[in-house]
């Protein structure tokens, strides 16, 4: 009998891409970062290929009532440089959290991601809503809470 490594072709990455909902009310970011990117990478799947796109869509909701520890709401910015002289600008997470509340778990979500095109193709398939309404309806999204659950457990 021979024994061979399985390893996913092109197609299999795109068949059975489930949909997963989660709603960041009241959970710190960074635990709620770190879920959505393991699902987004397919680490969650025995399938799971690091060089591929195994990973499921994520629809985070609420956005904009995630929880901060600490003073992180005025102590911590982002920071951005338009590439001319003296164009360093900086935003604390009060006001990305008024004006585009979506970029606070984007952004946290990104940085978890690989720095290459593999990780712009995984990042496409997060879906990020300051309320709670969202136009995937349709997909059936399935609850990611049981995780974040098993993650506050933990520790």
């Amino acid at each position: 009998m021979e024994r061979k490594t399985w390893s996913p072709k092109g197609h299999e990455a795109h068949e059975n891409r489930a949909w997963y909902i989660v709603d960041a009310e009241g959970k710190t970011l960074g635990r709620v970062a770190t879920i959505v990117a393991h699902t987004l990478r397919g680490k969650n799947k025995p399938t799971y290929s690091p060089h591929m796109d195994m990973g499921d869509f994520v629809i985070v909701v609420n956005a904009d009532k995630v929880a901060l520890t600490g003073k992180k709401e005025t102590q911590k910015f982002y920071y951005h440089h338009s590439g001319y002289p003296g164009g360093l600008r900086k935003r604390s997470v009060r006001d990305v959290r008024q004006r585009f509340p979506e970029r606070i778990i984007e952004s946290a979500v990104r940085g978890m991601l690989p720095k290459n095109t593999l990780g712009e193709q995984q990042f496409k398939k997060l879906k990020v809503y300051a309320g709670s309404k969202h136009p995937h309806a349709s997909q059936q999204p399935v609850s990611l809470d049981a995780e974040l659950e098993k993650s506050r457990a933990v520790r």
